[in-house]
């Protein structure tokens, strides 16, 4: 009996390959998939916190809190900051003392509650942001273009209708303990 030999085809390299190369035709489709998806958010992630990096020297934890921000120009509270970008408190807390020492950001008292703060743009930091937003959808853009754009609308229609559907089952199955970690 011959032995066959298969030509080993690059699509990505080792170092690319990430959490996927876990992944085995044995597993469970809803294995690979998972790993699928983490593998291309990692990848894509990592292109974009290279590239912050080297035009802006900043990181994206920072350049999300502006995107947050920018989007609510009358400021938000902390803790509904802390719920949008999916970190704790304390991790917008450090954020917060260094953008509103780059001048980035300000905070001011909550006119609806005296008790509470709430954290918004400066001109400066709407500027800086603006700037970084630009070429952060040209980097996505240019990442995506081979990609083309009926098969990016059909991915992003059937994630939004897994995001439906993991949304009543990530709180209504997950064990109260775990919710709250």
């Amino acid at each position: 009996m011959a032995t066959r030999r298969f030509a080993r085809v690059h699509v990505v390299d080792d170092a690319q390959i990430g959490q996927e190369a876990r992944a085995t035709s044995s597993d469970h489709s809803a294995v690979r998939l998972w790993l699928r998806l983490l593998s291309c958010s990692a990848q894509i992630e990592q292109h974009i916190r290279t590239r912050l990096r080297e035009r802006f020297g900043t990181t994206l934890p920072r350049f999300d809190y502006l995107a947050q921000l920018e989007r609510h120009p009358d400021g938000l509270r902390l803790n509904a900051l802390s719920r949008y970008l999916m970190v704790t408190g304390g991790n917008v807390t450090a954020l917060t003392t260094q953008l509103i020492a780059d001048g980035f950001v300000q905070r001011l008292s909550d006119p609806t509650d005296g008790r509470s703060t709430i954290v918004r743009l400066t001109p400066v930091g709407r500027k800086r942001f603006l700037r970084m937003a630009i070429e952060h959808e040209r980097w996505l853009a240019e990442l995506l273009d081979g990609f083309d754009a009926p098969h990016r609308e059909a991915l992003y229609s059937q994630l939004g209708r897994l995001r439906v559907h993991l949304a009543p089952q990530l709180t209504t199955n997950t064990p109260r303990k775990e919710r709250a970690s």
